[in-house]
């Protein structure tokens, strides 16, 4: 288990093995690559006063590495160029695994009666049950045929997970898995919205629907395509916005229907063909116009999809359980960096008179404004309900306007 541990939290940290021996070196405790790969591989076992030095090092608590894994993840389908190294899909698997374990461990603890619902995968074995199976998950969270606000947000509702690995020029669109039976996706927030909720689309496609084994790889990337289109577009709506039979697409009627539905302009094109809309010459001269537009890379800006497919369910717990004193300052920094948990404390502290102008003013505008935002309704509240500081009696005009009587001599 420490084995396991130490691997895991130096992959979610994002280091090599030379890496954290340098970073023990340099704080005055060197360790060999050799030892460390040991005790990775179950070939010695770590003192615990290294586990604290190793803690520090990749950012976690010496009792991580003491704590049996709360779920384990299964992972189904990775869409990744060719170009991302061995290590790099090991390291987005141990970060997503590290998240997921947290958002699971805070679920259970302040929603424990509330209940994941997922469907049984679905037998598929062509791109009709594919549409089938779509049309069976809508049903299953009762979408209709509305075009859905957020995916992301459905997920999370829903209870699976969906993380986001953010670092610069990454080259994957898409991971997904289960935990513990509930759906984990993992996206790349560098791409455009319209792209990362077709990714989410596409790896819910991975998860809920069961492909034989005689399919082949590519036939099963081309089963969760269509999967993902006919999620965010079932076939009844596009066939209600396009017609039953057309002949040529507008450019600009694409570009409303991409920001009305979050589907590319491009990928509403390949839909109309799949569902014999256009026939198969149309949709090659479309392809082609889009290539001379200069638009096969990037769609035009004036169409761009503005949703919402951002995971927010970890910082909300996160900022409630530190609100309700579930967990501490330090454990929801490491739990979700980017929740801000210490602007809360902050405001505890603005509450118990702890800060002083000096202090305030040093602080990021944002907590600045946030801070007095706070006070302003306590003390509102205050006000409302302190009789001591609203039963006096109204100055008179006498009151306002008193002559000294050294005024008067001059």
């Amino acid at each position: 288990m420490i084995a396991d541990r130490i691997r895991q939290a130096r992959l979610a940290a994002g280091m090599t093995q030379d890496e954290v021996v340098q970073r023990l070196a340099s704080a005055g405790h060197p360790i060999t690559k050799a030892a460390l790969s040991k005790y990775e591989k179950r070939k010695s076992e770590p003192k615990q006063t290294l586990l604290i030095l190793l803690g520090r090092a990749l950012g976690v608590k010496p009792s991580y590495f003491f704590s049996e894994p709360t779920l384990t993840t299964n992972w189904l389908a990775f869409r990744k160029q060719t170009k991302l190294s061995k290590s790099k899909q090991e390291q987005i698997k141990a970060y997503a695994e590290k998240v997921v374990e947290h958002q699971a461990w805070l679920q259970a603890t302040l929603y424990p009666r509330q209940k994941p619902f997922f469907p049984k995968p679905m037998e598929v074995r062509s791109p009709e049950d594919a549409e089938a199976a779509s049309r069976r998950l809508r049903g299953a969270w009762e979408l209709g045929d509305a075009p859905i606000d957020s995916l992301v947000e459905t997920v999370e509702d829903k209870g699976g997970f969906v993380v986001e690995y953010v670092e610069s020029g990454i080259q994957f669109d898409g991971l997904s898995g289960k935990a513990d039976g509930r759906p984990v996706i993992v996206v790349n927030p560098g791409t455009q919205m319209d792209r990362c909720r077709y990714n989410v689309a596409h790896e819910l496609g991975h998860i809920f629907t069961a492909c034989p084994p005689r399919l082949s790889e590519k036939e099963r990337e081309s089963i969760a395509h269509r999967f993902a289109a006919a999620l965010l577009v079932p076939e009844k709506v596009a066939k209600e916005e396009l017609g039953e039979k057309r002949r040529h697409l507008d450019f600009v009627e694409l570009g409303v229907l991409k920001q009305k539905y979050g589907l590319s302009m491009q990928a509403w094109i390949r839909r109309a063909k799949d569902l014999e809309i256009i026939s198969g010459s149309v949709y090659r001269s479309l392809c082609i116009e889009f290539s001379k537009r200069g638009c096969r890379q990037r769609e035009p800006d004036r169409y761009d999809y503005h949703g919402r497919e951002k995971p927010k369910r970890l910082m909300q717990m996160v900022r409630r359980a530190v609100s309700e004193g579930i967990v501490s300052l330090d454990d929801a920094n490491r739990m979700c960096p980017e929740s801000g948990a210490d602007s809360i404390a902050v405001v505890h502290k603005m509450g118990e008179s702890t800060l002083s102008p000096t202090e305030l003013l040093r602080l990021p505008r944002c907590e600045r404004t946030a801070i007095l935002a706070t006070a302003a309704l306590q003390a509102e509240k205050e006000y409302r309900t302190n009789s001591d500081l609203t039963d006096f009696d109204a100055f008179g005009e006498d009151d306002l306007h008193v002559e000294d009587s050294s005024t008067k001599k001059r």
